[in-house]
């Protein structure tokens, strides 16, 4: 892997292993990825009009250790808050949205770690392995089951068998935890294996009209043998990973609705052009188009604030600000978690397309340009928001505020069972 001049005096002096306890501040965080977000954003049009996947710029992000981020500097990590997590994701997916969102997997996965499983994975990590997903199926599996399957070999090991789709990181990433059923079994398993094990395919066929970038593809398991200690069983045991899936995600098109209000300061700046239906200014100094860019500015501005809000309130839920972690009251802990991040899924999606479009308000017709590709931050700002439905979490949360309902998270999708009873039709 090739190295940038000076990268590890940067890397040596933010992660420096004489004080472990030392938190690092979001400045030096930034010290050390900024320069790698600056090299992202260069080329990310050119990789959205060309369909060329982030290999080298994940593999950029890596070299520095970006998934070891929040892996405890004791550990051999940078030892970051949720906080700052969010606001370097944000900067990220600024740079590109696609880089950014292939880390969801990754985070959520350290976020699900025992203390004993995180004594094989955060060595792991911290040495810059990551890990991607294969959750989803197409195959008709009821909610809550799956169509792939762990069996038991004649030597203890397991043979993992099935096909997912949506397997968002997977495609960049050192290992993939596999969502599977172990015949017998109620609830689910995990099989964590290694991307390049004989045995899986993976393919790059995700047909969405956004975030064609992330690898979020069909994966094949066809007979991948698991050693014992590679199995997880989904005990339910409380933890914060669903919130910081959606955290990610929220993060995400916070970044997505950055980068789409800066590109369209610079491109009014630069605007001569104009109509006889305006105020005979140019554009940047027409007081309807600056009206026009302080609102979608504000909206940028507030997405983000949410964001932020939102990480803070698990850091505290967590115990990682210092105060009194709420892991042994497991559904206290999935409130604490999951409803900042259901106010945010709430309103954020809203305020980020508001942006995403509103920056056409701002320019002419040459604004459709595809030689701009300004209509990649609605695409993928809108084709994030449909990974956890909105229109769930409002109903989820004023639920939980006037009954008392448990707040739970995202973690199954599959085929609804009908009713067979008919509806009896409204006279």
């Amino acid at each position: 892997m090739s190295t940038d001049t000076g990268i590890k005096e940067e890397f040596d002096t933010a992660t420096d292993d004489r004080d472990p306890q030392r938190s690092l501040s979001t400045r030096e965080l930034f010290d050390v990825f900024q320069p790698v977000f600056d090299r992202i954003a260069s080329g990310a049009v050119e990789r959205e009009q060309q369909r060329i996947l982030p290999y080298e710029q994940f593999s950029w992000l890596n070299e520095r250790r970006f998934g070891a981020l929040t892996v405890p500097r004791s550990r051999g990590g940078y030892g970051a808050t949720l906080e700052q997590v969010a606001e370097l994701l944000i900067a990220l997916a600024a740079a590109d949205s696609n880089v950014a969102h292939v880390y969801r997997s990754h985070l959520g996965f350290i976020a699900s770690l025992s203390s004993e499983e995180s004594d094989v994975w955060f060595p792991r990590i911290a040495a810059g392995e990551t890990v991607g997903n294969a959750a989803t199926e197409r195959s008709g599996a009821a909610l809550g089951t799956a169509a792939t399957t762990l069996t038991h070999t004649a030597d203890g090991d397991w043979e993992l068998n099935g096909t997912k789709y949506y397997s968002t990181g997977s495609i960049f990433s050192d290992w993939i935890q596999v969502t599977a059923q172990i015949p017998g079994q109620e609830a689910r398993s995990h099989a964590l294996v290694k991307s390049s094990w004989d045995g899986i395919e993976l393919v790059d066929d995700w047909d969405g009209f956004g975030q064609q970038l992330t690898g979020t593809g069909t994966t094949h398991f066809r007979g991948v043998t698991v050693p014992a200690a590679n199995v997880r069983n989904r005990d339910g045991r409380a933890t914060q990973e669903t919130a910081v899936f959606q955290l990610v995600l929220l993060a995400v098109e916070a970044g997505i609705a950055k980068a789409a209000i800066d590109e369209g300061v610079h491109l009014v700046r630069s605007r001569t052009r104009g109509f006889n239906t305006g105020t005979g200014s140019v554009a940047r100094e027409d007081p309807q188009v600056l009206q026009r860019v302080g609102e979608l500015s504000a909206k940028a501005a507030a997405a983000r604030a949410i964001v932020l809000q939102a990480a803070r309130e698990l850091d505290a839920a967590i115990g990682v600000l210092g105060g009194d972690p709420l892991l042994n009251n497991p559904q206290e802990l999935t409130n604490a978690c999951e409803l900042p991040v259901a106010h945010a899924q709430v309103v954020v999606p809203e305020l980020v397309r508001d942006v995403t479009d509103g920056i056409f308000d701002l320019l002419g017709a040459s604004a459709v340009g595809k030689s701009k590709s300004l209509d990649r931050f609605w695409r993928n700002a809108r084709t994030v928001a449909t990974h956890n439905p909105t229109i769930y979490k409002a109903r989820i949360v004023g639920d939980y505020r006037v009954n008392g309902t448990p707040m739970f998270g995202l973690n199954a999708i599959g085929e609804v069972k009908q009713s067979s009873e008919p509806k009896s039709e409204q006279s």
